[in-house]
């Protein structure tokens, strides 16, 4: 007798963007991944991705997508450690919904303004944010679509309609991809820290220091590096020989061993050919 097993669909994820353009290697504050999707918002799985990213109760970030306006991040022990989180909604639907958090910086100079001028905080977090933005981006913002040519786009995306919203992101997030350049001259997609986790056999936590902090992380022989370049982390994994090429070189000329990686990996044709395509492909 044959048992019929039962197959068990698993939970489709939500699938927040359609549309990403990455405009990580501006200067910052401007250095953002445009995030934007032509179908319908799915509103309770984007309220919980963004509420879970930036430390914002699920509640109020169901309430900001749905209503716009602005969270002030509350202090930590008496000293403010965040700016604050904003979603724009225009009444008339003109313009595509917009989320974007503004740092600290940022956050005191909207805060100067709006006492200054008497504008509403949501108004001049608008203006702060949209000024530091790359000329090219701003150029694309005020055209419909982002100025998009659907003709050219993939047809899932294309019929989706316009763009419904657009989430300006700095993080490392499953919804979006990064790439890693791997010892032996691959590009790897990794989204979000578990999937990178998974890619290099560390933890999550790890990981999470690694994207965040920069710095360097033995693994297996090899080395993991991660610099800051404007708040973005760009990362490579160098091999066991290169790993030791590059503290030997650190050894004899005093350099920072982050600066000792670079050096060998600049002087490997497989990681170079890497490091043009990931140039192409818009520094992700």
């Amino acid at each position: 007798m044959f048992k019929i097993k039962k197959k068990f669909d698993k939970p489709k994820p939500t699938i927040l963007y359609n549309v990403i353009e990455d405009y990580s290697e501006f200067d910052a504050p401007g250095n953002v991944t445009v995030c934007a999707m032509t179908q319908q918002e799915n509103l309770p799985g984007h309220a919980k991705v963004l509420s879970e990213s930036y430390g914002v109760p699920l509640e109020t970030m169901t309430k900001l997508l749905t209503e716009g306006g602005v969270y002030l991040y509350p202090q930590v022990g008496g000293i403010l450690t965040r700016g604050l989180f904003a979603c724009r909604i225009d009444p008339t639907g003109a313009v595509p919904k917009q989320t974007w958090t503004l740092d600290l910086m940022q956050f005191a100079e909207a805060e100067q303004l709006s006492r200054a001028r008497g504008i509403p905080l949501d108004e001049v977090a608008a203006m702060v944010f949209h000024r530091t933005l790359p000329e090219e981006l701003t150029a694309k913002l005020d055209r419909k679509n982002l100025g998009l040519d659907y003709r050219t786009l993939d047809r899932s995306v294309a019929k989706g309609g316009d763009i419904k919203y657009i989430d300006f992101r700095k993080d490392w997030s499953p919804h979006f991809k990064r790439l890693c350049i791997m010892p032996d001259g691959r590009l790897v997609e990794t989204g979000g820290l578990e999937e990178f986790a998974q890619l290099h056999g560390i933890t999550p936590a790890q990981a999470k220091t690694l994207v965040e902090q920069g710095g360097t992380l033995e693994v297996n022989g090899e080395i993991l590096a991660c610099q800051i370049v404007n708040g973005q982390p760009a990362v490579a994994r160098f091999t066991a020989k290169n790993y030791m090429k590059a503290k030997e070189l650190a050894a004899t000329k005093g350099l920072h061993l982050m600066d000792a990686l670079s050096e060998v990996g600049y002087n490997d044709p497989a990681m170079m050919r890497s490091l043009v395509r990931k140039e192409r492909n818009g520094g992700r």
